[in-house]
């Protein structure tokens, strides 16, 4: 019966050494730092691949101050990212073009502005093209160098993917669409090689003399394997960007379904800081005045 006893109490001490060590002892599961209901925040923000590179760099500066926040950044193109913004299955999208009337319920904020250049190899003698000119090339009515004060050959010309907000700006600035019967057509030639990407873009036009194509001007600025083209005898340039003087020019765009909250404000909020906007700024984009 004593040794009964004894074993019980042991059994006591036990159990309550065993309660007060659980209280003191660190969960090393629990997520710290920015959290809701006891989870790290995160959100998904995806669109336009001109955007995304900018994104992915602004992202990183903000998980500096932030390291548990969660902002999973997707391309698939402008017409994508607003179209999940619109759904509800994107918390942002990004759009590379101003929204369309049926789109302008979403909530937009401007966080950068960015010149489309018009490129070719460097290998190129061509300096300068006025708008008419790059319209007829992508029509297919302009089809050889010669014809345009370059050497003779064949025009290979390079697009983007429908849906692109670079490519949406692009036909709209340069007159490629067109209204017939109520509906805006686009009319770039059948036979433009399609790239899914900037990326993509610049990778075809730097492998092909005969080449042309159109990108973000911050994409390529710098580039040794790119020539920028005048459009209407003017530089795209920063300076021309701003001032209009150069045409080719569109808005880097967030959008929201509603009015953003939780992670999704505080990371548009820090893009439109000021030391989010000379982030922007140090990646060759233009920032928002």
């Amino acid at each position: 019966m004593k040794s009964k006893s004894i074993f019980a109490f042991l059994c006591v001490i036990i159990l309550v050494m065993g309660i007060f060590t659980g209280c003191g002892k660190k969960d090393d599961t629990a997520p710290a730092g920015d959290q809701t209901n006891g989870e790290s925040r995160k959100i998904l923000v995806n669109g336009s691949t001109s955007v995304q590179p900018l994104a992915d760099e602004l992202v990183k500066k903000y998980k500096e101050a932030h390291p548990n926040d969660v902002i999973d950044i997707q391309g698939g193109g402008s017409g994508v990212g607003i179209k999940a913004a619109m759904d509800g299955t994107s918390d942002i999208g990004m759009s590379s073009r101003e929204l369309k009337d049926e789109e302008k319920s979403l909530k937009e904020y401007k966080i950068a502005i960015d010149g489309i250049a018009v490129i070719v190899n460097p290998a190129n003698s061509v300096e300068d093209l006025t708008t008419e000119q790059i319209r007829k090339i992508y029509t297919g009515e302009i089809k050889d160098w010669s014809e345009i004060g370059g050497k003779s050959g064949k025009i290979t010309v390079v697009t983007r993917e429908e849906g692109s907000g670079t490519r949406g700006a692009f036909i709209e600035l340069t007159g490629l669409e067109v209204e017939e019967n109520g509906n805006k057509v686009d009319k770039t030639m059948a036979g433009a090689i399609t790239q899914g990407s900037t990326g993509a873009v610049m990778t075809t036009v730097a492998g092909d003399e005969s080449s042309i194509g159109f990108a973000s001007f911050g994409s390529v600025e710098g580039s040794k394997d790119l020539k920028v083209l005048k459009v209407d005898g003017n530089e795209c340039t920063e300076d021309n960007i701003y001032s209009s003087t150069y045409k080719l020019a569109r808005p880097f765009l967030l959008v929201t379904k509603e009015e953003p909250t939780g992670l999704a404000k505080d990371f548009i909020d820090f893009i439109l800081s000021e030391e989010g906007q000379n982030l922007i700024e140090e990646n060759n984009y233009l920032k928002v005045e």
